[in-house]
């Protein structure tokens, strides 16, 4: 009898150990991933603008505005050449020797975003350098050659010089304190007797040397900063405004600086400039 030759089985793994495998682990991108990358991308154009605004704009901006210096003298050469109150021309040039013998800037009439590229710009409507009243002038703090970048490190009677074609018109920033015995020792050192006392209890002791104030607060380029009027009346000491955004990298506020006229120099053939310019820091 021939036995049948049986072959061993196979042990078939039970069902229950079948139904329960892991399953291979698919691929799958979370929210928190998502989330991670937007910001990343986020950041890094952010990055890419900041650079742009604070490096890039600078090189363009010093560009022009040398460009505006160089039109400016040749004018100033040559009268015959020169354009009153144009939108977008250099009719003057401020110093702030506390920023050091380097800092002047052509000054360029108009305040709009393709004026102020070239430097700092002259309020239209608001008075011209040496004139009684207030002559008013924005410019950037930071980017677009940021001219404004430290005004916030002026003190009171820092000098404000500003060249005309005929004149050097000297200003003094006016005091920080509110009140007038305050007022009256910070400008002893610099504003004669009668305009200190004007300064610091008269009609002019509302008007601090620096003011952190809201963008729609058009009030302080009028004649008399605050003083609802627009009209300059006899008797009015000149004023410098300088306007920019306040804090850094942003337009939330404006940061204000008030000077006062305190010397109005003609130039002449000698090439002699006032002692405030000698006042470096």
């Amino acid at each position: 009898m021939t036995t049948a030759h049986t072959h061993p089985q196979v042990p078939v793994p039970f069902p229950e150990f079948q139904a329960h495998q892991p399953e291979q682990k698919r691929d799958r991108v979370s929210a928190s991933q998502v989330i991670g990358e937007l910001l990343l991308t986020i950041g890094v154009v952010l990055l890419l603008f900041a650079f742009y605004e604070s490096f890039w704009t600078n090189i363009a901006s010093h560009r022009m505005q040398d460009e505006a210096q160089t039109r400016l003298e040749e004018q100033w050469v040559n009268p015959r050449q020169a354009k009153t109150g144009q939108l977008g021309d250099a009719f003057a040039k401020m110093y702030i020797p506390a920023f050091g013998q380097d800092y002047q800037f052509a000054i360029i009439e108009g305040v709009q975003e393709h004026q102020l590229l070239t430097g700092p710009g002259h309020y239209p409507g608001t008075q011209l350098p040496g004139q009684d009243g207030n002559f008013a002038v924005a410019g950037h703090r930071v980017g677009k050659g940021a001219p404004f970048n430290d005004l916030g490190a002026l003190k009171a009677c820092d000098a404000v010089v500003v060249e005309t074609q005929t004149e050097w018109v000297t200003y003094r920033v006016l005091p920080m304190a509110q009140d007038p015995a305050g007022r009256r020792g910070e400008g002893a050192g610099c504003l004669p007797g009668q305009l200190n006392e004007r300064v610091a209890a008269g009609d002019y002791a509302g008007v601090l040397g620096r003011e952190i104030t809201l963008p729609g607060d058009i009030e302080v380029v009028n004649p008399i900063p605050g003083n609802r009027s627009t009209k300059v009346e006899p008797g009015m000491e000149g004023l410098i405004t300088l306007t920019t955004c306040h804090p850094q990298f942003s337009n939330a506020e404006r940061m204000i600086i008030h000077a006062v006229r305190t010397e109005v120099t003609p130039k002449d053939s000698s090439g002699a400039v006032p002692d405030a310019m000698k006042e470096v820091r």
